[in-house]
């Protein structure tokens, strides 16, 4: 399928619009056939050896999310204290998560043996079936954007903590914990950087032309 310049750019917005969500959900429902439309995409990720190792756990329960809550202040309280100073009162200030305030969140795994010991590209980068489950978090991103639905990644949290609540097996790898939620709006500059913890970098900075440290392009 050729790609025309209309749905380039709608692309592009899509891409350039997504953000980390987690103060502005709704608490509408998100309709099913919406949800399996992004489930859907999430699956289509590229994956090395076509081996496919995600799965996703939708959880709506109030008390399962409660619980993963819980489990996010502690961590939270953990993490404030590697802080010092007006870092870590900045911190404090910060909201780094919707968990209870999202309808839903959606925990993504990675089954490191789904198609066996050897894995046709994992023969030397053993970990490229992580990076292949990220890749499913991404699209599940990107796709949920394209809806209009926000995506708020829960990374200040123990993986015990969601394995005692979601009933994970301990053969999985946890990728991440995901809300989603319609939103009162997107915002155009990431909280991080709205709110002075971190500014974006240069891309220039981050494109090096045939060996590391030449940024200067022929």
């Amino acid at each position: 399928m050729h790609i025309n310049q209309q749905q380039r750019e709608g692309f592009y917005e899509v891409l350039f619009g997504r953000r980390d969500v987690r103060r502005e959900f709704l608490p509408d429902a998100i309709p099913d056939e919406v949800l399996q439309r992004i489930l859907l995409a999430a699956h289509h990720a590229p994956s090395v050896g076509f081996m496919q190792p995600w799965d996703f756990i939708v959880v709506k329960d109030v008390h399962t999310r409660r619980a993963i809550k819980q489990g996010f202040e502690q961590a939270n309280d953990e993490s404030a204290a590697m802080f010092d100073g007006e870092r870590k009162e900045a911190y404090q200030q910060l909201k780094l998560e919707g968990i209870e305030e999202a309808p839903l969140g959606i925990c993504i795994t990675c089954d490191r043996q789904r198609t066996g010991n050897v894995v046709l590209g994992k023969t030397i980068k053993p970990e490229m079936d992580l990076y292949s489950a990220v890749c499913a978090a991404q699209n599940l991103w990107l796709s949920a954007r394209a809806e209009n639905i926000g995506v708020g990644w829960v990374s200040i949290l123990h993986d015990q903590v969601l394995r005692e609540a979601l009933k994970i097996p301990a053969n999985l790898e946890i990728i991440g914990y995901f809300c989603l939620g319609y939103v009162k709006a997107f915002q155009q500059t990431p909280d991080l950087e709205r709110y002075g913890w971190q500014s974006r970098r240069d891309p220039k900075q981050a494109i090096h032309y045939e060996q590391w440290g030449n940024q200067q392009a022929d």
